[in-house]
């Protein structure tokens, strides 16, 4: 096969592979997400596979993770369920004080306004609204049909874990058959940056799941301690709003300040609970990131929030899933498009690089010129030709 047929069976094999992901993207959520949690859960399982078979050891890490994830559900949805009801019963008031205290504020200053920047305003207050209502639409239209419609919570909360047990249990052979099937040519260079992607999507998946954790335990303690009401809500939405980069700690930052300066009268209490979030912020930038994640994953963090963003638009909660994923593959293949330019002709041109210098120390002058037949005369010295 020629390099040409290559390209174009390869070209059209992904063309295929997008279109399928297309058309299933509706039931594909409990699949993807059980190929997402072997991934994760493959080290520990490969750990303990030295000391019983794979079956076995598949079994007792998903049992594992499944009891944590039971624990602390049992744990945290009574305290959770008491804020939620915190949180209803004390909107009234916030929406009094709204009344009370902001409405006026807003009033005084239209009255100040001119009747001409009133119009303006009141014309870009239409346009903004209606911008506003159709995104709300949409967006609410796209959670009904894609996150309960075709994303059945039965569906992914009972195949999910039957999908990641085969998953991790045969992991190890689905791996080597992939292998096997590599174009001989290429398997090399495909091994490499294959190699690069795992790298890659590890350190950030594990590595930010773990600062999630770590972010989310940190700042739901620390609010709850600090007597912010709903400081546990917020802290474990901060947590989690982490894996996308500075998003989870904007949102965190806004809401707790929001909430402390209706709960606190004394600025110094507020001054606490923003104290938390840049606290939290340095001990992730310094301690948490670098330790956890590396400065070696190669994912900045515009790409990924673009990554989820596109994902999430395109293919709705599949797509978010295959976001990081698709994100780690473009960016080991950009980096590795971005080396072979830089050493092919298209960026030095037809002429190729000058070759190195000679070693003078490797390669000595002969002691005994004349002996070896060698004439170091200077031009100047050979006489002219007849």
């Amino acid at each position: 096969m020629t390099a040409g047929r290559q390209w174009r069976f390869w070209v059209w094999g992904l063309v295929v592979f997008i279109a399928l992901i297309w058309l299933l993207r509706s039931m594909l959520a409990p699949f993807v997400a059980g190929m997402a949690l072997a991934y994760l859960l493959d080290p520990v399982t490969d750990r303990l596979e030295r000391h019983m078979p794979r079956w076995a050891a598949t079994s007792v890490v998903l049992l594992g993770f499944a009891l944590a994830a039971v624990l602390a559900l049992l744990l945290l949805v009574p305290l959770l369920q008491g804020q939620i009801v915190q949180l209803i019963n004390a909107a009234p008031q916030w929406i009094a004080w709204a009344k009370r205290e902001l409405l006026p504020q807003i009033q005084h200053f239209i009255n100040r306004l001119s009747p001409e920047d009133m119009e303006r305003l009141r014309s870009a207050a239409g346009d903004y609204a209606g911008t506003a209502m159709s995104w709300t639409a949409d967006f609410l239209k796209g959670l009904v049909s894609q996150g309960v419609a075709l994303v059945d919570i039965l569906s992914v909360t009972f195949i999910t874990p039957i999908v990641a047990f085969y998953l991790l249990r045969d992991w190890d052979r689905m791996v080597g058959a992939i292998n096997s099937w590599l174009p001989r040519q290429q398997a090399d260079t495909i091994r490499e940056q294959a190699r690069a992607v795992d790298i890659t999507l590890a350190g950030f998946v594990r590595g930010q799941a773990t600062v999630c954790l770590a972010l989310g335990s940190f700042y739901a303690i620390a609010l709850s301690l600090a007597g912010l009401d709903f400081g546990l809500i917020v802290g474990m939405i901060s947590g989690l709003l982490s894996f996308i980069p500075f998003v989870g700690s904007l949102v965190g930052f806004c809401a707790s300040v929001g909430i402390a300066f209706f709960q606190f009268d004394e600025v110094w209490r507020v001054a606490i609970v923003a104290g938390i979030f840049f606290f939290g912020q340095a001990m992730e930038g310094n301690v948490l990131t670098p330790k956890l994640v590396g400065d070696k994953v190669g994912l900045h963090p515009v790409w990924v929030i673009f990554a989820l963003m596109a994902g999430g638009a395109l293919f709705g909660f599949v797509g978010v899933l295959l976001a990081m994923p698709v994100a780690a593959v473009i960016g080991v293949l950009v980096r590795f498009a971005i080396t072979r330019y830089l050493d092919s002709s298209l960026y030095h041109g037809h002429q190729p690089p000058a070759p190195p210098c000679p070693d003078l120390a490797a390669d000595p002058l002969p002691a005994n010129p004349a002996a070896e037949g060698t004439d170091l005369r200077r031009p100047a010295d050979i006489p002219a030709a007849p």
